[in-house]
């Protein structure tokens, strides 16, 4: 018996040592993919990284529920969370769609009292879900809320009173309302921790006193964007209360300054020897930059998608950034602002170039493939891309990959729908065929302008690695969507308005969906038969039509497809009907 008892110790101890050494190397893994395939191993390495994980990433929030959420993944301390379509940043969802963070909120504080972080992205929050929020987690650190609705600056004095330990604060691109400029003074004498501050996009006036105070009490603070209504003058206070810096947003950058107000101001700049990433410069004026040179030579990331810089002030800048990596403009700065770009970032690896004005029919002003090749030719070590331009041709597309064949996301926008290269009036589908079998490693893929089916027979044999491809007004037949659902295996979300593709394109996908994240469709010619079709050969699959109320009874006018283990969801709004 003491021999066996002695085995039995012997194999529980080469268990534990067997479970500490996968525990050990799941602590390794930083990619929520690698997480996930590591717990299809087999039932050890599952019942590991289900007790080892503590942060969590959703990309779908009804692909899921919080019930099931919390039962598999018992300790929990950071989750990253998605909701409404993309296209509910172009109002193609409607506004009651769903994705209420109220429910999680409520599953986490039973089981996941220690939650630390919580990053949201179009998702419904109110500010009922902020106040709950600030009070049920006592160590509650990070809140970031991307492209989120339904709150406004009470719910973030709420997240200011009680969140005695928050480290991060990040508020991006959400409808707020602005109903008083004071939250900022909610934040109590004592609070210190404060490493990320990001109120760019609340349009109200803050209190100034309280940010000067609670930036003078966080040492620690190292990403700070503030928005338009911080003077050029205030700022120069920030940056003397924070030169540790490594981010900042700026305020309005335009305003009338004495001489001595204009050299307190690159004093102040000149301190902060550790920006490396700047953006704001609202209503920029190159009056001021001299005294941006200080953290200029730095820089590896400039947003000045706030700023409508011409040419010659974009020049001005970026003689003095020979680091930049990444740059987000206007099309304002026009071709000859793009020349200088090529010819003065040799290492850049992201470009976005965004519209000024996309509804404006008569504008003056914009990119063509000039600046791009430009851009291309100086640049060799461009990945990423999101170009918006009037026009484009397939030649230049074809020079421009061959420049830069590491893109992983190329986006091209051009503005006119179903305009074919301008040059030789002959569709784009060279211009993309060329991208996808140049690019060998593109990931993310948007295609416009005149397109026919070839160019998605082009993405179907060569695309391999594609992961999300987005597409307007392309392709003349069900084919076309054909070829994309057969032929890139990697496919995550597949995004569509305004095509030709109806029930023969979306059936054809029937073995693909389950291995795919989302599809969504509007204005194609898919019909409510087929969806219910879909509908009932893959139960696994939400099938979700929003309609509209001229529509023809038998249309699906907005079709969202995604995969799902909590089944169809209860809080749909009259307008979405789920089959």
């Amino acid at each position: 018996m003491e021999e066996e008892r002695h085995r039995k110790d012997q194999n529980t101890s080469e268990v534990d040592s067997v479970k500490q050494a996968i525990t050990k190397v799941l602590a390794l893994l930083t990619s929520h993919k690698d997480h996930n395939s590591a717990s299809l191993v087999c039932k050890d390495w599952y019942e590991a990284e289900r007790l080892s994980r503590t942060h969590v990433f959703i990309g779908n929030c009804y692909a899921v529920s919080p019930e099931i959420l919390t039962r598999r993944f018992p300790n929990i301390l950071s989750v990253t969370l998605k909701g409404k379509p993309r296209f509910s940043d172009f109002n193609l969802v409607p506004q009651d769609w769903g994705a209420d963070i109220h429910p999680w909120l409520v599953a986490f504080a039973d089981r996941y009292p220690s939650l630390e972080e919580l990053r949201l992205k179009r998702m419904s929050v109110s500010d009922e879900s902020l106040e709950f929020l600030a009070v049920s987690f006592p160590n509650f650190k990070v809140l970031s809320l991307s492209s989120c609705d339904g709150f406004s600056t009470d719910g973030l004095a709420a997240i200011a009173t009680n969140c005695k330990n928050l480290t991060e604060l990040d508020i991006q691109e959400n409808g707020i309302e602005d109903i008083s400029g004071s939250w900022l003074s909610c934040f109590p004498e004592s609070f210190t921790s404060l490493e990320v501050l990001n109120f760019a996009n609340v349009n109200s006036e803050v209190d100034f006193d309280a940010l000067e105070k609670l930036v003078s009490r966080c040492k620690s603070l190292k990403d700070l964007k503030v928005n338009k209504s911080i003077s050029l003058e205030q700022l120069q206070k920030l940056l003397v209360l924070a030169p540790q810096l490594v981010d900042l947003g700026t305020g309005s950058f335009s305003q009338e300054l004495t001489d001595d107000q204009r050299a307190e101001l690159e004093s102040a700049f000149n301190k902060c020897k550790n920006i490396h990433k700047l953006s704001g410069l609202w209503q920029a004026t190159a009056l001021y930059f001299p005294a941006l040179s200080p953290v200029c030579a730095n820089l590896t990331f400039l947003n000045l998608s706030y700023a409508t810089l011409g040419s010659s002030e974009l020049v001005k800048l970026l003689m003095h950034c020979p680091l930049l990596k990444r740059l987000w403009v206007l099309d304002t700065v026009e071709d000859k602002g793009l020349e200088a770009v090529g010819s003065s970032c040799p290492l850049l690896e992201e470009l976005r170039v965004f519209p000024a004005d996309p509804f404006d029919e008569e504008i003056t002003y914009g990119v063509t493939e000039a600046g791009f090749l430009a851009v291309s030719h100086g640049c060799p070590r461009l990945q990423y891309v999101l170009y918006f331009c009037q026009a484009m041709t397939n030649a230049a597309v074809a020079t421009i990959v061959r420049n830069c064949p590491n893109f992983t996301c190329f986006r091209l926008c051009i503005m006119n729908p179903g305009q074919p290269d301008y040059v030789t009036n002959e569709p784009m589908d060279e211009a993309f065929g060329a991208v996808v079998k140049t690019c060998t490693n593109l990931q993310r893929l948007s295609l416009s302008g005149f397109l026919t089916d070839l160019t998605f027979e082009y993405i179907g044999q060569y695309a391999k690695n594609l992961e999300l491809l987005s597409v307007a007004f392309a392709g003349s037949s069900d084919w076309g969507m054909q070829c994309v659902l057969r032929g890139c295996p990697k496919l995550r979300k597949f995004e569509i308005r305004d095509c030709p593709f109806g029930d023969a394109a979306l059936l054809s996908g029937l073995d693909k969906y389950e291995s795919m994240r989302s599809l969504w469709m509007s204005a194609c010619n898919v019909t409510m038969d087929g969806c219910k079709l879909l509908a009932s050969k893959k139960p696994r699959l939400n099938v979700e039509v929003i309609k509209e109320a001229e529509s023809d009874d038998n249309q699906a006018d907005k079709v969202y497809v995604y995969r799902t283990v909590a089944g169809p969801r209860k809080d749909a709004p009259p307008s979405v009907i789920t089959l």
